[in-house]
Parts: structure tokens; C-alpha cells; sequence
């Protein structure tokens, strides 16, 4: 629509004609009528006979119209964010989710916005919720919950190649929070505990293997010096003293042991 290049003909510029003299015949008055202020933040498109004004917006400040044949859309330029309904989706894996969301967007282009679209709010949300439900349902549960940033970027790419023709820019989106089944959630639950636990499992094991290389090594150190043990047998008398202990164990080696049952078989 912003590209045709016709006139308003010439029963249009007589009726434009006849609207500038009845402004002249009534000025001052009617000068009230035909300024028009608008803001900082905002833009006019202005039609005259149905046909949109020189092609492009107007504004911002003080504008000047017809009032007999021209009238005036503003169109606010500022960044929108609107929050996505919760959507549900089945997700990749067949995992039931509501997802909601937040899309901030804004009007680059007045003319296309109002040119190209009757609601330019409405359509975007709209086109928000089919494409967030389009992209999640091929993500599985786990791409879900852990890759929302490319998720993000994804749709945030494919609402601004369906937008461009409206004259929008979406600036932001993102995936506000993930509800899914209490079900779902007991099951995940369990599955991160055993998982947990395994881990603990694991990580018992090891510290065990490793203590008990080191007590080989420690038991292959004390072999070589039969005084070392005694002296590790008298440190640990005083860290058991140091306790006020009132008992005392005295180690006795396992072969002194096994020659005293045999001494008292042959008795």
C-alpha cells in the first residue's frame, strides 16, 4: 500500500481546494481545528481522500491538516512488553507442559503498522503464542528446561522475519517459567536422588580404594622398621590417654597368637 504512487485526481484536489478556502474564510477559528500536536514518542500517519499523506508519517509536534478531508491515526513508537499466556504443549518426548512468557516488541515503521494490519498489538501476541507453541513442541523436556535462551533467540528470529511487513520490531522474548505435572515433577524428583545417590556411591568407593592404598603403603613403610611400629603404637597410647580413657588396648602380633594354640594342642 505505501508503494502506489497515484493521486487523489482532480475531484480531489477541488474538494481539498474547497476545504483550504473554507479555512481561509474562517481563519482565525478555524486554525484550532487544524493543528494538531503530537508527542515526542509518537508519529501520525494523516489520510487525505483515503489516501495515506506524502507516503510516510508525521510528526512529532505541531501538524497541520484539513479538517474536511483529512483525518489522522497517531501511532505510539515506544517499546511494548506484553506478557504470553500460559501455553500447553507436548513437548518432543511426550511430556505435557504450560509455558508462559513475556515479548517485548515496538512500531518502527507508523505507515506499515497502520497500512498492512488493522490491529498491530493483537496480531503480534497472536503470532507470539502459535510460534512459542510451534518451537517448544520439537524440543524435548531436558532442551526445554535447559536451552531457553536459544529457544528464545529462535522464536525472537522467526516473529521478526513474519513482522517486518508490519512495521514491528520484536525486540525481546523470553520463557518466563515451565509448569509441568505434579506427576512428572515426584518422577524427576526421584530420578535427580538416585542419581545423587550413585554418585555418593561412587564417590565411598573411591575414597575407600584409595585408603586402602595408602594403608598398604603405610603397612609395607612399618615392615621395614619394626621400631617405627612401636613408636606409631606409642603415639597412639598417648592420643588415647589424652581421651581419659580407662581402657587400654595392648595389640598383640597374630603370629605370637598362632604359636600359643600351637604349644597348647601339643600340651
Amino acid at each position: 500500500i505505501a508503494d502506489r504512487r497515484e493521486g487523489i485526481g482532480v475531484c480531489g484536489w477541488i474538494l481539498v481546494s474547497l476545504s483550504f478556502l473554507l479555512v481561509l474564510i474562517t481563519f482565525p477559528i478555524s486554525i484550532w481545528a487544524c493543528m494538531k500536536v503530537i508527542r515526542e514518542y509518537e508519529q501520525a500517519v494523516v489520510f487525505r481522500l483515503g489516501r495515506i499523506l506524502s507516503k510516510k508519517a508525521k510528526g512529532p509536534g505541531m501538524i497541520l491538516i484539513l479538517p474536511c478531508t483529512d483525518t489522522f491515526i497517531k501511532v505510539d513508537l515506544r517499546m511494548v512488553a506484553c506478557k504470553i499466556p500460559p501455553q500447553e504443549i507436548l513437548t518432543k518426548d511426550a511430556v505435557t507442559a504450560q509455558v508462559d512468557g513475556v515479548v517485548c516488541y515496538r512500531i518502527y515503521s507508523a505507515v506499515s503498522a497502520v497500512a498492512n494490519i488493522s490491529d498491530v498489538h493483537s496480531a503480534t501476541v497472536l503470532l507470539t503464542q502459535t510460534t512459542l507453541r510451534n518451537v517448544l513442541g520439537t524440543q524435548s523436556l531436558a532442551q526445554l528446561l535447559a536451552g531457553r535462551e536459544a529457544i528464545a533467540h529462535s522464536i525472537q528470529a522467526i516473529l521478526n522475519s513474519a513482522t517486518e511487513q508490519w512495521g514491528v520490531k520484536v525486540a525481546r522474548v523470553e520463557i518466563k517459567d515451565v509448569r509441568i505435572p505434579v506427576a512428572m515433577q515426584r518422577a524427576m524428583a526421584a530420578e535427580a536422588e538416585a542419581a545423587r545417590e550413585t554418585r555418593a556411591k561412587v564417590v565411598a568407593a573411591e575414597g575407600e580404594m584409595n585408603a586402602s592404598r595408602a594403608l598398604k603403603q603405610a603397612s609395607m613403610v612399618l615392615s621395614e622398621s619394626p621400631a617405627g611400629l612401636q613408636l606409631r603404637y606409642l603415639q597412639t597410647l598417648t592420643t588415647l590417654a589424652a581421651e581419659n580413657n580407662s581402657t587400654i588396648v595392648f595389640p598383640l602380633p597374630m603370629n605370637m597368637l598362632g604359636s600359643l594354640g600351637q604349644k597348647s594342642r601339643g600340651g
